[in-house]
């Protein structure tokens, strides 16, 4: 029970934030791609399949993460009893339970069609290479947009065997809103990071934030947009959009405070409600 307590800790199993945010844009993409004149089943056993994936992807990376920066997390409160920091967990069992967990989400994968099995095999090295990025940029958020919102791709030649501009435009737009909301999230550490010499988008628009924010949400919001313009989507979806714009104006960007770690992580948290409602109106936009 200790060894699937410490299992459950490593691999954020109680906190869905995280693979729910990396659900979501696997999510949009099918839908967007998604021919909801024939049958409904192919569908569903495809949002299965990516929520299995997400789980399995996010809990690796989780491990991946914690053996990276297992000297910078011993320094940071907020992360220092993590298992592997700790000293709770070894090395080697962390890097066996990352394998096995790759492992059964390649036996997910390979459901797919064959190029989005190629495409998604492809991002492995960006996906496990993110953690190093704080060593040497400023901009380890934009390199976790780029690799959280893979899925959106394929979610979308999972459909389709090629990708056009409308799944791209949308992939570039929720690159930019994962920027935001990590940018966000990292403020409840910056104190620590800046000590310990990890670098952040936190740290680089400390001095006044709000306006990177502001930038990042209305790029995801234009986005969303033209997305609808393009795919001819319905009135309903346009007027359905001023849901998540309050949501992202008015619930985050408003309520935000840099110097409130419990402000920064509940709206951090938010994004899962907006995640749902992007699908909810794609939703909208496809059937009305």
């Amino acid at each position: 029970m200790n060894q699937l307590n410490l299992f459950v800790e490593l691999t954020r199993l109680k906190k869905p934030i995280g693979y729910m945010l990396l659900f979501w844009p696997c999510s949009w993409g099918l839908t967007l791609g998604y021919d909801f004149s024939s049958s409904l089943n192919i569908y569903f056993f495809y949002l299965l399949l990516f929520f299995l994936g997400s789980v399995l992807m996010r809990s690796a990376g989780c491990i991946v993460n914690d053996i990276l920066d297992r000297k910078f997390d011993k320094k940071v409160f907020r992360t220092k009893d993590r298992p592997i920091a700790s000293g709770k967990l070894s090395v080697k069992l962390g890097i066996f339970y990352s394998g096995l967990l790759c492992f059964v989400a390649f036996l997910v994968l390979i459901n797919f069609n064959s190029f989005t099995i190629l495409i998604a095999l492809a991002s492995m090295p960006l996906a496990f290479s993110y953690p190093l990025m704080k060593r040497y940029t400023y901009w380890p958020q934009l390199f976790l947009g780029i690799t959280f919102n893979y899925g959106l791709i394929l979610g979308w030649t999972s459909i389709n065997n090629e990708i056009n501009f409308i799944p791209l435009i949308f992939y570039f737009g929720a690159i930019f809103w994962t920027l935001g909301y990590d940018t966000i999230y990292g403020f409840q550490d910056i104190k620590d990071d800046e000590i310990i010499g990890i670098k952040s988008t936190s740290i680089k628009f400390k001095s006044n934030p709000i306006i990177f924010l502001y930038l990042c949400y209305t790029i995801f919001a234009s986005s969303l947009i033209l997305v609808g313009f393009l795919g001819e989507f319905s009135k309903l979806y346009f007027v359905s959009l001023i849901m998540i714009f309050l949501q992202m104006y008015y619930f985050q960007l408003k309520k935000f405070k840099q110097n409130s770690p419990s402000t920064c992580l509940e709206i951090f948290k938010s994004n899962n409600f907006l995640g749902i409602l992007v699908f909810l109106i794609l939703l909208i936009g496809k059937l009305f």
